[in-house]
């Protein structure tokens, strides 16, 4: 399968960058999935679960959260607010954001501003703790 090079940075850093046969993550609009050859495109991620399938075939796993994603040139770029490989997530940690969240969210009489950062964190959560589940998979 043809390969492209991509280059995945955070605020942290560069995540990754090398050739890979395909990159899908989740737009604002829904799943994508970029190939070789892909036309130039540009669009801002979502929260979701990112695949990057390596030059042997290798799936890598990883939680993406918010920034954008751009094919130029036959060039690939991830620019993620928070990117995370499954391998390096705790799920530990995971699960107690999602419980803390969730606590929240049960409560009554919860101002506006409070709602909305308990259902951020629970959907990061509930990413994270899915990705660090199928890590393995392939």
């Amino acid at each position: 399968m043809a390969v492209f090079p991509l280059k995945i940075l955070t605020p942290d850093g560069v995540a990754f960058d090398g050739s890979v046969s395909a990159v899908s993550c989740r737009t604002i609009n829904g799943q994508i999935q970029l190939l070789a050859k892909h036309i130039d495109y540009c669009t801002a991620l979502g929260m979701g679960e990112a695949h990057i399938t390596l030059e042997d075939g290798t799936i890598r796993r990883a939680a993406c959260m918010g920034g954008m994603l751009s094919m130029i040139g036959g060039e690939c770029r991830l620019l993620a607010t928070t990117f995370e490989w499954a391998d390096a997530i705790d799920k530990e940690r995971a699960e107690r954001s999602k419980a803390r969240a969730e606590a929240i969210l049960a409560q009554k009489n919860v101002d506006t501003r409070e709602l909305e950062l308990a259902e951020a964190r629970l959907k990061r959560a509930l990413v994270r703790s899915s990705v660090a589940s199928r890590q393995n998979l392939s």
